[in-house]
């Protein structure tokens, strides 16, 4: 099973550059997860017709260009599961009103997966914000956790807003202290795997430097390649033997962020 997560900085946006339509024809992804739509309903709704080989859910946020997640599954896939169901809301976090979740559920063979398509706040635009963002991480953690107790198999993927070690962006140095690499968010990711709450990628590369997610793009940081690693799949250790090749599509364009790529053994 094929499972691509992907920021795209505007659903529409990446359409009208072409990029979009160049990438499910050449990766023809299982599960497609997107962060950052920033459509409501009404706009997103010819994606329908656009790619019907998809079936589309779409948890777009109140605000009108701001947030928004969607979860695609191919229809090729739809066929193969005993049940599905889509979901939107993460337990007592804040920020329900902003789409940050996009969830597929659904039973194989007798097992029950959990896919988790996630779009993490940013937290830098007030103090609220900022306390706000670290709640969302602690829900969320409740939340993989209670799934995972329920006898289900997670998978979390998405947007964290957070690069959790040195190795995990260009210049750490001059970013410490620096939301998206702050203690506390860090803290976040040492709670998690503390708990088994495994960094997929990471785990396959463990020396690996130079491999980001997220490039600023005012200052044109992508071709120097002076990145951030923000985007995760996050599995338990109880069910890495399910993960194959995890993989950053690094030439993949249209987007200040590029896919990431996971391959399940189900």
């Amino acid at each position: 099973m094929k499972i691509i997560s992907w920021n795209v900085n505007g659903l529409r946006a990446v359409e009208r550059k072409g990029e979009l339509s160049r990438f499910i024809g050449t990766e023809k992804p299982d599960v497609l997860l997107i962060q950052e739509t920033k459509g409501q309903p009404d706009q997103l709704a010819p994606f329908q017709s656009t790619y019907p080989d998809y079936l589309q859910y779409y948890n777009s946020a109140e605000k009108k260009g701001y947030s928004g997640t969607s979860a695609w599954l191919h229809r090729n896939f739809e066929y193969k599961i005993d049940s599905l169901e889509f979901s939107n809301t993460i337990p007592n976090a804040p920020n329900a009103d902003e789409g940050r979740l996009s969830q597929l559920s659904f039973q194989l063979d007798g097992q029950n997966w959990d896919i988790l398509g996630i779009y993490f706040p940013n937290g830098g635009k007030s103090e609220q914000a900022w306390q706000e963002k670290l709640v969302f991480y602690d829900r969320t953690h409740d939340y993989m956790s209670l799934l995972k107790n329920r006898g289900r198999m997670v998978l979390v993927g998405g947007d964290m807003n957070v690069a959790h070690n040195e190795i995990d962006l260009a210049r750490p140095k001059e970013n410490e202290g620096n939301i998206g690499f702050h203690p506390s968010e860090r803290a976040w990711m040492d709670r998690l795997h503390e708990d088994g709450w495994i960094d997929t990628w990471r785990y396959q590369n463990p020396t690996t430097t130079d491999v980001y997610s997220w490039w600023h793009m005012i200052s044109r940081s992508r071709p120097r390649n002076i990145g951030w690693r923000i985007d995760y799949f996050l599995m338990h250790q109880d069910s890495l033997d399910r993960a194959g090749p995890v993989t950053y599509m690094n030439n993949q364009m249209g987007s200040d962020h590029c896919p990431i790529r996971i391959i399940l053994e189900i």
